[in-house]
């Protein structure tokens, strides 16, 4: 038994999924480690191998370590969730465990989704650590040549291969992840009951069709914790030459980051000597770093009637502050389908209606994280569908909906549905439902405002009604009654006239102002 603290197995609820995560260690800081493709977090202690690193770990941090969706003892489910929803996973963890703000530490896979949770929340995260990874697993020359149907027929073929050797003696990981570790018999022989405790064939080849789409780059600057690099020289899974790309585009952002090459050709963390890499984890964690402020509950209000504003707290979020113009659109769709789910297909024809693009789907992840910034959360997506959480948000429609009275439907509807958008199909049926409920009420309102006397409450409630609809006979007809019943004769006159010029245009014949006001 180890001597520091090791939790049994807990499991997080993940938007439905469970997530199955563990804790170890009792040192000073907490770090949650992102992992690579496939794990078992519990099976993983069986080998002396990756307990020398699980050791070291524990020597100086606290580990909050969790199987990935689809993989280890998590939901074994096929439908592998997208990057963005990844996102949620690690946030699901941290709340279950307890933990407010921590170290991320992305490994391999895990890198481009410890990238966009700190994109995304970064009031939970201390500093950045990218070993073994890339803001992108692939290239864009990759992505472009396998555009070419051969070319993916081909790479379909490799990972296949791999793939039907997974979990058996024939397994090729240890020869192409952990080199170092070939001659070490007993590891070589325990780990393909590893492979089969970690991920399902299946689930192997969907997470590989999934890598190459992998793609953070889009969010690096937003990321403004430190960050460190660290990445064995001459690894072939992820080429040095993708993490120092990475590094310069953290430094052309302006962010605080160090890249620190090694010596070695293995590509899982818990092989070769990896004293130099958990030394330098642990000087960068355990140094003098800038304090950030301690995450706290923000308040989040929503307003889309008579215009679209966010407010965090009170305060209004500028427009500067959202990063383009495709994450508000992103986040007025999903208010607009309140809190029913969108298919990231219809999302991504939203946003980009002329573009045909594999990449679509990863520029749809960093609008999702800019939305989840600014909301501090507040989205719930899946691998199909992405959905506005109801939960985390104040939605001035849904608090307008819930409303029983005549007065308060009036009197509380500050507007149409978000009228900059108003000729957007998707708006359309959201505006009409919300117009239709507030133009009943309005009518029984100004109806009953008559009969006790209160013209002018007659005449603004109508008038609010005739400015959305020039054609709504009801509210006219109240109109001209409230204006002669308040000596108005003359603006009674002309409220007539232009009651009378629209019925015609409906081809409708108006009734006499002496009908409309007797």
């Amino acid at each position: 038994m180890p001597d520091y603290p090791v939790s049994e197995i807990r499991f997080a609820d993940a938007n439905g999924s469970s997530i199955a995560y563990m804790v170890y260690g009792d040192g000073p800081v907490t770090i949650c480690a992102v992992p690579p493709a496939a794990q078992n977090i519990e099976l993983a202690w069986g080998s002396p191998v990756l307990r020398r690193l699980f050791d070291r770990y524990a020597r100086f941090s606290r580990q909050v370590v969790f199987d990935k969706r689809g993989t280890g003892m998590s939901d074994r489910r096929l439908d592998i969730p997208e990057l963005d929803e990844r996102v949620d996973e690690l946030k699901a963890v941290m709340d279950d465990a307890g933990v407010e703000r921590a170290w991320i530490h992305g490994l391999s896979e895990g890198g481009p989704m410890a990238i966009m949770f700190a994109a995304t929340y970064p009031e939970r995260v201390e500093g950045l650590i990218l070993e073994g990874t890339a803001a992108s697993l692939s290239t864009d020359e990759r992505r472009e040549m396998l555009r070419d149907p051969a070319a993916l027929a081909a790479a379909r073929e490799r990972w296949l291969a791999y793939v039907e050797r997974w979990g058996t003696p024939d397994s090729m990981s240890v020869a192409m992840y952990a080199p170092s570790l070939l001659d070490d018999a007993e590891f070589v022989a325990w780990w393909p009951r590893y492979e089969r405790h970690a991920a399902s064939r299946d689930a192997l080849m969907a997470l590989f069709e999934m890598n190459g789409r992998m793609d953070a780059r889009g969010v690096l600057h937003r990321v403004d914790c430190p960050i460190l690099i660290l990445h064995r020289c001459d690894e072939s899974i992820v080429p040095v030459e993708q993490a120092r790309e990475t590094r310069d585009l953290f430094e052309e952002v302006g962010a605080d980051v160090t890249l620190v090459e090694l010596e070695g050709a293995d590509h899982y963390p818990f092989a070769g000597d990896f004293e130099a890499n958990v030394a330098a984890i642990e000087r960068f964690t355990t140094g003098t770093v800038t304090s950030r402020p301690a995450p706290r509950e923000h308040r989040v209000e929503l307003v889309t009637l008579g215009r679209f504003e966010v407010r965090v707290d009170g305060e209004v979020v500028p427009t500067s502050a959202w990063g383009s113009r495709r994450a508000r659109t992103l986040l007025k769709r999903l208010i607009a389908a309140r809190g029913w789910p969108v298919t990231r297909d219809e999302l991504i024809e939203l946003l980009w209606p002329d573009e045909f693009s594999d990449r679509l789907s990863a520029r749809l992840s960093v609008q999702l994280s800019a939305v989840r910034r600014i909301l501090h959360g507040g989205v719930i997506a899946d691998r199909q569908t992405v959905r506005l959480d109801l939960d985390a948000v104040d939605l001035d429609l849904d608090r307008w909906m819930d409303l029983g009275d005549d007065d308060a439907i009036v009197d509380g509807f500050g507007g149409d549905f978000l009228p900059d958008d108003r000729y957007d199909d998707w708006s359309g049926s959201t505006r009409d439902e919300l117009r239709s409920r507030f133009v009943e009420a309005a009518h029984r309102v100004a109806g009953r405002a008559l009969d006790n006397g209160e013209p002018g409450r007659a005449e603004s409630i109508s008038r609010s009604v005739i400015e959305g609809d020039p054609f709504d006979e009801l509210a006219h007809r109240y109109l001209v009654a409230a204006l002669a019943a308040a000596g108005r004769h003359g603006d009674a006159r002309a409220a007539h006239d232009a009651y009378a010029a629209a019925m015609v245009e409906l081809g409708v014949e108006p009734a006499t102002i002496d009908e409309m006001i007797g």
